[in-house]
């Protein structure tokens, strides 16, 4: 199984990256999380990688760091969760930040994570529940954001002709200043906009 690949970043976007490691391409499935730390293409980047064999696919999962990447694991083991969405999770908090909810019985956190309902957050607080490690969050999770939106409001603004790195970070700042149910498509892309024209 392939457990890390360190190669050269072809492309990437919100959701995949290409990485040739010795003139190979892979392609790989990453949460928004990880592009965030994604050198621009070009640049070498090193991705902890999960592997998935299924009979008529390969998948490659990869992360930057090694507590994405059991996190990853971890959730995919539950009744429901499969690679996309254990993805969407990583994407929309940070590891100790979900450790924090799942720990506190944050339903509500965890209820807003795009493709996540009330009953998923709660079986997921009842499996999870004393499985994770502690965090030193005091409790406070941060609020969760939808990568579905961002990344439907990056593909808008790309179509606009702005660049892919000059989006991220408009993204990333507003995605700490906007309360989650603010997150919505329009509202990011308005917003982003309005950055990056200033």
């Amino acid at each position: 199984m392939i457990g890390s690949l360190n190669g050269i970043i072809d492309e990437s976007s919100f959701s995949q990256c290409l990485i040739d490691v010795n003139g190979v391409g892979y392609e790989v499935e990453i949460p928004l999380s990880t592009f965030d730390k994604l050198p621009l293409p070009g640049n070498r980047a090193k991705l902890f990688i999960h592997t998935q064999v299924r009979e008529d696919a390969i998948t490659l999962f990869g992360f930057s760091t090694t507590e994405e990447r059991e996190l990853f694991r971890t959730l995919i083991n539950i009744s429901g969760i499969g690679g996309k969405l254990a993805l969407n999770i990583l994407g929309a908090m940070p590891v100790q930040n979900f450790c924090a909810a799942v720990s506190n019985g944050d339903v509500k956190a965890l209820s807003l994570i795009n493709g996540i309902g009330k009953r998923t957050a709660e079986r997921i607080i009842v499996e999870l529940k004393g499985k994770l490690p502690e965090t030193s969050t005091g409790g406070a999770s941060l609020p969760a954001m939808s990568s579905a939106n961002t990344s439907d409001a990056a593909l808008a603004l790309e179509k606009l002709g702005f660049k892919r790195d000059a989006i991220n970070k408009a993204l990333g700042e507003l995605v700490t200043e906007l309360a989650p149910e603010e997150q919505t498509t329009e509202n990011l892309t308005v917003k982003a906009l309005a950055k990056l024209r200033f």
